[in-house]
């Protein structure tokens, strides 16, 4: 007579055998959530994916024997959140032709929403007609982005915020100064006053020596040419103080050393600089080495060519975790401006 197993001496009869180990199940990767770059900064599009735990999308950019680009991506993007690095530097013509055609190329591939990772924003200088019959060149490139097929965009340090106003597209202006502040709070400045180079800078110097808890300066600078500044004077006291330059860019450097000159005329003891964006075109590295400044700190916005890697005056700072910081936050519809409080 055959026995008959009741369902409770069954499930006793599991339990009493040797269960199988379970194994922890890998975190879900986003697949819908890509970053990629252009030519113009692969170094710090990888850090703010190595920051983000992503891989760098796959995409081919190479140029014809005529110096015309051309473009490819090499995996899917259907319906995918794009973040696509790439500082508009020199040689800066050529950055924002891959730039628009990377965009294009994400558009006529389906991808969700393509949001345009600009950690330095050229032709942001030609925001005006300040002479007759010119253009305003800035006002076109945001136009060109938006045409290219840009959902929004991601800037570090517009020359102006009111830049803002040219795109048709939302745009995030994230500040480079947390990451500063935090530098120079560290270097401990003994007397330390904050200078504005001229008068357009002085909310970006005035929130700098806020969070510094220092006293603020302003240099009246009037401007003779192209790239060329005749320093003027010094508001504020300077004598027997530390003095922080801080701007949102340095090109040919000749505006900052003729600030350190002035400052160091009206008595201050040390002077310093920092700047969100390293153009340093021209003879720049060379007339910061042979200034009276003792450091300049840049951010990684834009790479440094071999001279100015080996000019000990300057100091960079990576701002891979800020930029990953931003934009994690649009692809969770987080707040951004809280990076830069």
């Amino acid at each position: 007579m055959a026995s008959v197993v009741t369902a409770t001496e069954k499930k006793a009869a599991m339990g009493a055998e040797e269960k199988p180990e379970r194994r922890p199940q890998r975190a879900r990767v986003d697949e819908k959530f890509k970053i990629f770059c252009g030519t113009a900064n692969e170094p710090l599009a990888d850090e703010v994916c190595a920051f983000l735990g992503l891989t760098r999308g796959q995409a081919s950019v190479t140029r014809f024997s005529d110096g015309e680009a051309y473009v490819q991506i090499q995996e899917n993007v259907r319906g995918a959140d794009v973040f696509v690095l790439q500082p508009t530097c020199q040689p800066v013509d050529s950055h924002l032709m891959e730039l628009l055609l990377m965009i294009d190329a994400f558009k006529r591939a389906s991808a969700r929403r393509i949001t345009a990772v600009i950690p330095y924003f050229g032709y942001a200088r030609q925001d005006r007609k300040d002479k007759p019959r010119v253009p305003i060149s800035s006002k076109l490139v945001a136009d060109l982005l938006t045409t290219a097929g840009a959902d929004r965009a991601l800037i570090v340090d517009l020359h102006a915020p009111q830049l803002q106003g040219f795109f048709n597209i939302p745009v995030d202006n994230l500040f480079a100064s947390p990451v500063l502040v935090d530098y120079f709070r560290r270097a401990n400045l003994p007397n330390l006053t904050v200078v504005s180079p001229d008068a357009g800078g002085v909310e970006r110097a005035r929130f700098f020596a806020k969070k510094m808890d220092s006293a603020l300066a302003i240099v009246d600078k009037r401007r003779v040419d192209m790239n060329v500044a005749e320093v003027m004077h010094v508001i504020g006291d300077v004598r027997g103080r530390t003095c922080l330059v801080i701007d949102d860019l340095i090109d040919t450097a000749g505006t900052l050393v003729k600030t350190a000159n002035a400052l160091i005329e009206n008595g201050a003891t040390e002077v310093y600089a920092c700047a969100s964006h390293a153009v340093l075109s021209g003879m720049a590295v060379e007339n910061l080495s042979k200034s009276s400044i003792r450091e300049v700190v840049v951010t990684n916005t834009i790479p440094l060519s071999e001279d100015a890697r080996r000019e000990p005056k300057i100091k960079v700072l990576t701002i891979a975790g800020l930029i990953g910081r931003a934009i994690q936050s649009i692809h969770e519809e987080t707040s951004v401006s809280r990076l830069s409080s």
